[in-house]
């Protein structure tokens, strides 16, 4: 690929949009979406940075970056309120459809000038000096520059976790019978479908799905199935003339590429979606975003760090990728036995966690728990931290 020409560096930009490192997607074919929020605080803060008192109390005056490093790591190390890293970086208004890229080697120094905090990279030049306002590469993504969230822990489920908004799987195509009579199908193994199958190479293969409801009002707000795994469209069914007269049914062929579980008859498939190439910089929601989590991926009772889970807010309630959210534990009820009457009052909820958005449906959103201090469960509240 053509090495794109150097873009000046006067800090990086807010919407830093790294998910195509994930996937190896030259820069120059990705188009990196810009919010209303993000374009309004580059507006306000550009080259600003943020007030001393946001600063973490033992943030360091230089920092080298490792391999290893996301942007929301180092905005933990300097930053009280880690979301607030595009005033710390500061934003580049004329750039800021593209990625400017920071490295393992790479040096932060922190500007406190003016009362207002800052952060500039430098690079180690070969005399030992340091160079500050590099030229920040724009090339092959798959090139060791840091993401901005540990993708890693997301990617699979940019695939695996769907809600559908009603029960199609439930006349989705459905496989019919498997080679030799086989129970359980593999990878490389043949499928065999019947349905309406649309005219596309790649589908994903779900099982049993479920209904999710409103933690409060019991509502039904979608459907999650069981992810099995991936097949592609080998060779289409046709319905012909047997050789007793009668009509013979001949199913699809489809080729099992990957499986999570074994896939069996019964198993339904569903069109394999355009890989989402979208901002992920994170960021607090622009004004009040109450909910409840829904649901825990999988089959666990509880989640903790770095586990998945469902929230009741989907794009009509304005929920955005890349919000960042704040985790609740609901106050016990305790009898006050200092009170004659012991009456039972509520304790306070407290705030113990954050949750990263990554994907959003109309009335739903999956999120990854960025940090908690005690397990999470079906029921707990979250809100804009």
């Amino acid at each position: 690929m053509k090495r794109r020409q150097p873009l000046p560096f006067p800090a990086l930009a807010g919407a830093v949009a790294l998910v195509a490192a994930a996937f190896s997607v030259p820069a120059a074919a990705v188009n990196y979406p810009v919010t209303p929020q993000q374009r309004g605080t580059a507006q306000q803060v550009a080259q600003a940075g943020v007030p001393l008192s946001e600063l973490a109390p033992n943030a360091p005056d230089t920092y080298t970056v490792k391999r290893g490093d996301t942007l929301w790591d180092i905005s933990k190390l300097y930053l009280t309120s880690p979301w607030r890293w595009p005033e710390l970086w500061g934003m580049n208004l004329d750039q800021i459809r593209n990625p400017h890229l920071i490295f393992p080697g790479q040096i932060l120094y922190l500007d406190k000038s003016g009362g207002r905090a800052r952060l500039r990279v430098g690079q180690q030049l070969a005399d030992g000096t340091v160079k500050l306002s590099p030229r920040v590469r724009a090339t092959s993504l798959d090139d060791g520059s840091i993401p901005s969230i540990p993708f890693h822990l997301i990617e699979p489920f940019l695939n695996e976790a769907v809600i559908f908004q009603g029960n199609e799987l439930a006349t989705a195509p459905r496989i019919v019978a498997t080679p030799e009579g086989r129970v359980l199908l593999g990878k490389g193994d043949n499928a065999y479908v019947r349905g309406d199958i649309p005219l596309q190479k790649d589908f994903r293969i779900f099982r049993e799905p479920k209904p999710l409801r409103d933690p409060i009002t019991k509502e039904v707000l979608g459907y999650e199935a069981t992810y099995v795994g991936a097949a592609e469209y080998a060779r289409q069914g046709e319905t012909r003339t047997g050789a007793d007269g009668k009509p013979e049914i001949i199913p699809a062929t489809f080729s099992v590429t990957g499986v999570k579980q074994e896939a069996n008859v019964g198993d339904r498939l569903a069109p394999a979606p355009a890989r989402e190439y979208t901002n992920y910089a994170p960021h607090a929601p622009q004004g009040a975003m109450d909910g409840y989590i829904v649901s825990i991926y999988g089959d666990a009772l509880t989640a903790g760090q770095n586990q998945i889970v469902s929230l009741n807010k989907g794009s009509n309630d304005g929920m955005e990728r890349g919000h960042v959210l704040a985790l609740w534990r609901t106050g016990a009820k305790v009898l006050d036995k200092t009170d004659p009457s012991r009456p039972t009052i509520k304790l306070p909820d407290e705030r113990h966690g954050l949750l990263f958005v990554f994907r959003v449906f109309d009335r739903m959103s999956y999120a990854l728990i960025l940090s908690v201090k005690e397990p999470v469960q079906a029921g707990d509240r979250f809100s804009q931290p």
